[in-house]
């Protein structure tokens, strides 16, 4: 059974990708496995989420910045 999170009043996407999968940068894998939440920008409460499986064992420093963080070389 995939994990779910459920939103409290005044959630974003981002604060959620942070808190629940480690990074901002998985903002889009979090939207995209939940398309049918698009509509939200700021969360209601009792929203339920499914949280994708993400392995960040493997992830580095940069790739965990926010795609306007990074700097291109």
């Amino acid at each position: 059974m995939p994990k779910t999170y459920t939103t409290k009043q005044g959630d974003m996407w981002d604060s959620i990708a942070l808190s629940e999968l480690g990074s901002t940068s998985l903002t889009d894998v979090l939207m995209t496995m939940n398309q049918d939440k698009l509509k939200y920008y700021t969360f209601p409460a009792g929203i339920v989420l499914t949280l994708p499986e993400i392995d960040t064992a493997s992830e580095t420093e940069t790739d965990s910045l926010p795609p306007w963080k990074k700097v291109s070389l």
